[in-house]
């Protein structure tokens, strides 16, 4: 098992996929690791849609200008929703349960990709948010964060290294 310093290290976007399927039990435990993520008042409201149809990734893919392409290689998506009339901490708790799928994906050995859709669109202005419905069905109080693509590794990148950390970001008390 590898130290969770190391994960994080290695944890890069990896928007190149063999195309090659993920097992059904990789697929449970980074649902798991979604599910199993903290949220404000343990409400866990999130919702989560799995898609491995290559045609709705495709759709998925063209789902606002630029930025989601790499969706049409992936293995498959996880689409990250939340009613934001029944949370106001909807993004917040929908990040934290991305970025948990992220980690077990990259402890499993899986590449993975944040497409952002919050706020996201078209060219003629169709929102990101309202061609994911169209494509899913999903219930208009829902609204999407994020699709998350994952896959086996298509291609080869470093860890991060502490030399390119900025540390100069971090400031004590009420030192500026």
């Amino acid at each position: 098992m590898c130290k969770f310093e190391d994960l994080i290290g290695r944890r890069r976007s990896y928007r190149v996929f063999t195309g090659e399927d993920i097992s059904a039990d990789d697929v449970r435990l980074i649902l798991r690791a979604a599910l199993l993520s903290p949220s404000a008042m343990k409400r866990r409201s999130w919702q989560f849609v799995v898609v491995d149809d290559r045609t709705l990734l495709d759709k998925l893919a063209d789902a606002k200008d630029g930025g989601a392409q790499f969706l049409r290689g992936a293995s498959l998506a996880v689409v990250v929703f939340d009613n934001p009339l029944t949370n106001d901490c909807w993004i917040e708790d929908c990040s934290i349960a991305a970025v948990m799928m992220q980690l077990q994906a990259e402890a499993l050995g899986l590449g993975s990709c944040w497409a952002h859709m919050r706020g996201r669109g078209l060219s003629d202005g169709t929102s990101a948010d309202d061609v994911i419905h169209g494509i899913l069905g999903v219930p208009d109080e829902q609204k999407v964060l994020c699709v998350i693509g994952f896959g086996h590794k298509g291609e080869s990148k470093d860890g991060h290294d502490d030399d390119s950390l900025k540390w100069e970001n971090v400031h004590v008390n009420d030192e500026w």
